[in-house]
């Protein structure tokens, strides 16, 4: 198994009764779809993406809900949509590296982050007093799953690199042979707080490796899922016999399972009481199920129309 105030915190004892675990662009429809139908939703974000560069921190999967939320996301799934790019221009003509595309607005938040946490703000408090600037509901709360710096490393054919090295820099092209998770980060009192208050997890359909797997790595996080178990409910990012996009599939290889739902399943076993999983993979239910797994059968290639027929079905009927 994977192992000076300046928030204005309108109910900090309140949790809400859905929270949502996310990380990658895998999440983020089903995010931006359970923030449409429900705003009182709580949001625990992976924190093993995060990276500094050009002496600015940046929080990737963080920034990804924060962007989607206000409107603003690429429909690549990362950085704000209509972004020039001038800075990261003259950056790369003065000699520094762009293998990652940070745009001018982006570089613009990832500035007023790095400002704040130079001052002594922890990474929850920036990352809420972004989302009132940009004016996200003050029901939603987007929680970093640890306030910690932690990185998912993954091991290659030509050494260990950060994350992002390999998928950005490398486009995900080399041989995986192992991850790490480097950090021995502690949840957030928040994010545990979220968790164990609420009514029912939901985890999108991420990467059940480096998304998802770095925030159950983070010290805690496992514990209180388990406690939640009879209501926390996964969505496959996986249909038929590969991984709807992205790498997963050379993750999940690397650490000894197929990629298919039932090995997924193995994966969350002791985390979660219910699995959706798409038509294509209904020949797996018995086996699933016999891990004392519910099946549910839905469309999980998600488009905006059918995110949100699976955000209320997640909320409504299951």
């Amino acid at each position: 198994m994977l192992t000076g105030k300046i928030i204005n915190d309108t109910h900090p004892n309140r949790f809400m009764g859905i929270v949502v675990l996310s990380g990658g662009t895998g999440s983020i429809k089903l995010v931006r779809a359970l923030y449409r139908l429900k705003r009182d939703i709580s949001i625990v974000c992976n924190v093993g993406d995060n990276i500094w560069l050009h002496g600015l921190y940046i929080c990737p999967d963080i920034d990804t809900v924060v962007y989607g939320l206000a409107g603003i996301l690429d429909p690549r799934g990362w950085g704000v949509h209509h972004d020039t790019f001038n800075c990261l221009d003259q950056l790369s003509l003065l000699g520094e590296e762009r293998w990652f595309m940070l745009g001018d607005r982006d570089i613009a938040l990832h500035i007023v982050r790095s400002k704040l946490m130079r001052e002594g703000k922890s990474v929850s408090e920036v990352t809420e007093y972004i989302c009132r600037r940009l004016g996200i509901d003050t029901q939603t709360r987007i929680i970093p799953a640890s306030d910690e710096h932690m990185e998912t490393r993954i091991v290659t054919s030509q050494g260990r690199m950060h994350l992002q090295e390999f998928w950005v820099k490398h486009r995900g092209m080399l041989d995986v042979k192992g991850i790490e998770y480097v950090g021995n980060a502690k949840a957030s009192s928040k994010a545990l707080d979220a968790i164990m208050s609420s009514d029912k997890v939901i985890i999108p359909p991420a990467n059940p490796v480096s998304s998802i797997g770095s925030i159950l790595a983070i010290q805690g996080i496992r514990d209180a899922l388990k406690s939640k178990r009879d209501s926390c409910i996964a969505i496959s990012p996986i249909v038929g016999d590969g991984v709807v996009s992205g790498p997963a599939g050379k993750y999940m290889l690397a650490l000894g399972y197929e990629p298919n739902v039932y090995s997924l399943s193995l994966m969350y076993r002791d985390l979660i009481s219910s699995l959706v999983i798409d038509i294509k993979d209904v020949k797996y239910r018995e086996s699933i199920e016999g891990l004392g797994i519910r099946v549910h059968i839905k469309d999980i290639l998600l488009d905006d129309a059918s995110a949100l027929e699976l955000a209320r079905y997640l909320i409504e009927e299951i």
